[in-house]
């Protein structure tokens, strides 16, 4: 279904860099302040969340198509790298993880998960690496499996071969 005009058609998914991927429902025309607004609906199942996000100001809010095959590719390329951990204060490398993964960039989030990924051999994270970890592979593995149309658990078991290689 397609829209003249628009970026998005109902039925796309999309990624939103702070909420990962999810898919437009509808646009919609609302009043805001006397203005007529039109906006984009997103629903985000995993979160079950609906955002609006105006037609005109997706773009510079980040929203985008799902990665091409190249940057998926790149992405997968980036978790069989080795780990590059700075030798900063945790508190400082958290928040520079935590602003790639808001990003909406995947090769970044690649980056935070090859960083914090840990082999069974490997000593234990602590509960904010954890949790970075997580998040990180979760909004990943979420593009891989809209982009593949798999679920999210087998995308998972892609990612995760990729960094068992790097291993």
């Amino acid at each position: 279904m397609s829209n003249i005009g628009h970026d998005f058609s109902i039925g796309d998914h999309v990624v939103y860099p702070a909420h990962g991927v999810g898919r437009v429902q509808g646009i919609e025309t609302q009043e805001v302040a006397g203005l007529s607004l039109e906006v984009y609906v997103i629903t985000f199942d995993h979160e079950k969340m609906t955002l609006r996000v105006p037609t005109r100001k997706a773009k510079g809010a980040g929203l985008r198509p799902l990665a091409a095959n190249d940057v998926v590719s790149q992405a997968l390329v980036t978790l069989k790298g080795r780990a590059r951990v700075k030798r900063t204060m945790w508190s400082r490398r958290a928040q520079e993880y935590e602003a790639k993964i808001n990003s909406g960039d995947l090769v970044s989030i690649a980056e935070v998960v090859r960083d914090l990924h840990r082999a069974d051999n490997q000593p234990e994270q602590s509960y904010s690496e954890r949790q970075l970890y997580e998040s990180a592979l979760d909004r990943m593995a979420r593009e891989v499996a809209a982009i593949e149309q798999i679920d999210r658990d087998a995308a998972i078991g892609i990612l995760t071969k990729s960094l068992s290689k790097a291993a």
